[in-house]
């Protein structure tokens, strides 16, 4: 537990950690390989809602992490905390944060230095937006800092934001330094967010870093990425679900000996099954040994008022940039907006395609149908505390949408997903001893209208298309046409399939009548398994579609 007087933070060593969003369907699961490997690592990073209750009910793994936190220590990275913005956090909220952090033992809070919420609505993705590195930039995030430190009783950490697009004229380095002057806070430096900086520069990775006040650094973190080449620049794209870059496992072994306060190294390693995060995780424990270290006490800043914000508009004018909604060629840096306008559209689609992947590639399928929903209205309307998830406000567009477009023909698919949730309301019957019954992520459903060839083609044209774009580089989104034309025929029915729940989306399986006809039965009822059609039986079995007792 950090140990905080007048003048002084005491900060504990905690040695090298892996992170966690504290998911049980998450990999890697940190217990589960500290438990395969004693010593891989010294302790658990986790992101989770700023309220400790919120935390409890929603991350399934919050129990074991409460049971061992004496044995495996933790540190709270809450990743819901605004740093920028146009607002400033209500103090009811920091409140929440610090009781949580204390509950927990963490002995600092880290966060990026970004506009990550509005009203507690995080954008999609957690993606959050970058402040400019100006003065304008610097007194905002300044006020952010403060206010929030004022209301914790241990010690805030500043991290280094990624970057896709170049604003403001200083370089991310030299923002932090000047941060940290404004604040007296210490600092998180982020080796991929670095990387980012310097790519989107078109700088050596090493730049800035020799005026940079590694002495403040407390805590490093190190995961994956990805480097994109667009036209003559190259971006690195923070994605921790991929491997590692050589460069940044080079750069951290060069700068743990220059930073003399750093009390602990993260491998955000959120994706990676275990036997993958083991090989990177004996990497860095040669580069941070076990074993203790005495605490480390570095100087409180002075209580200092909060400055106001600026007031000045600019993060909903990088709202709209990042969303597509204006032009890029409006903006302070054309190319690197447009990067950054590429990963969140990408983001938005992957989640919707979890929930409405017909309708999604139907109504918004392309680039420009993808910031034709993010432009509109319905999407203003997710940050607007009306308490709607992303798929709400999709589906409310699609509707409008497709009211003013009938022609388009994706009605039907609307309708079919819409219905999709609805099936599950109602629960299966369980079977018995020696029956046989519907498996319970599994539900009948029903139209008026005939959709499987609709079903079949929204994958095929999906593989077609990615096989495509792997072998030319690019991506034909005219061959959506194809699935329109599709969209556009619905055969009569009545028509009977399957839907089968996989994590917070639905598939959709087609089947024969016989088939369908038999499991809608078994919905309503188990049966004995001597009664059910052997050849059904064998097929249902087959697809993982029932249960037995």
């Amino acid at each position: 537990m950090t140990h905080v007087d007048a003048d002084m933070w005491t900060l504990p060593w905690r040695g090298l950690g892996l992170s966690s969003n504290l998911s049980t369907a998450d990999v890697p699961q940190p217990y589960k390989l500290l438990d395969a490997s004693p010593g891989l690592f010294d302790f658990v990073e986790y992101s989770a809602p700023l309220s400790l209750e919120e935390a409890r009910a929603h991350a399934s793994l919050f129990p074991e992490m409460w049971r061992r936190r004496e044995d495996v220590p933790v540190l709270f990275h809450p990743v819901h905390l605004n740093l920028w913005g146009p607002e400033l956090e209500p103090a009811s909220v920091l409140a929440e944060l610090n009781a949580h952090a204390r509950a927990v033992g963490s002995p600092w809070v880290g966060n990026d230095v970004g506009w990550w919420h509005v009203g507690g609505q995080p954008f999609p993705g957690y993606l959050y937006f970058t402040p400019p590195f100006n003065e304008a930039g610097l007194v905002d995030c300044a006020a952010h800092a403060l206010h929030v430190q004022r209301h914790l009783s241990m010690p805030l950490v500043l991290e280094n934001p990624a970057v896709l697009a170049r604003r403001g004229e200083w370089h991310v380095l030299d923002f932090m330094s000047r941060l940290h002057a404004r604040t007296g806070l210490p600092l998180l430096l982020d080796l991929g967010h670095l990387f980012s900086h310097q790519l989107s520069a078109g700088l050596p990775l090493e730049t800035g870093l020799d005026g940079f006040p590694l002495d403040q650094v407390v805590e490093i973190h190190i995961a994956g990425g990805v480097v994109t080449r667009r036209g003559s620049r190259q971006f690195y794209v923070d994605d921790h679900t991929q491997p590692v870059r050589e460069e940044l496992f080079s750069l951290l072994e060069s700068l743990v000996p220059r930073c003399p306060s750093l009390r602990a190294v993260t491998f955000e390693g959120d994706g990676h099954p275990p036997e993958v995060a083991l090989l990177s995780l004996r990497r860095l424990r040669k580069l941070v040994p076990a074993g203790s270290r005495p605490p480390l006490s570095l100087r409180a800043p002075r209580e200092v008022s909060v400055p106001p914000l600026t007031g000045d508009s600019r993060s909903w004018e990088l709202f709209d940039a990042g969303h597509g909604v204006t032009r890029a060629d409006s903006v302070e840096d054309v190319e690197g907006t447009r990067v950054d306008q590429d990963f969140r559209l990408a983001v938005i689609a992957e989640v919707l395609d979890k929930e409405w992947p017909l309708t999604r590639l139907l109504v918004a399928g392309t680039r420009e149908g993808l910031a034709a929903f993010t432009g509109s209205p319905e999407y203003r309307s997710l940050f607007g505390g009306t308490g709607r998830s992303l798929g709400q406000v999709f589906s409310r567009w699609a509707m409008r949408h497709l009211r003013e477009h009938p022609d388009e023909g994706a009605s039907a698919a609307l309708a079919l997903e819409m219905l999709l949730p609805t099936l599950f309301l109602r629960p299966v019957p369980a079977p018995g001893p020696g029956q046989v019954g519907l498996a319970e992520e599994v539900r009948p459903g029903a139209l008026p209208v005939d959709l499987s060839e609709l079903v079949f083609a929204a994958r095929a044209v999906r593989r077609h298309l990615t096989a495509r774009a792997w072998a030319c580089g690019s991506l034909e989104m005219s061959g959506l046409e194809s699935l329109a034309q599709v969209a556009r025929r619905p055969a009569p029915g009545p028509w009977g399939f399957l839907v089968r729940r996989r994590g917070s989306g639905f598939e959709v399986l087609t089947v024969s009548p016989g088939l369908a006809e038999w499991l809608r039965k078994l919905a309503l009822r188990a049966m004995p398994v001597e009664e059910a059609p052997a050849g059904l039986l064998a097929e249902a079995q087959g697809r993982g579609l029932i249960r037995r007792g």
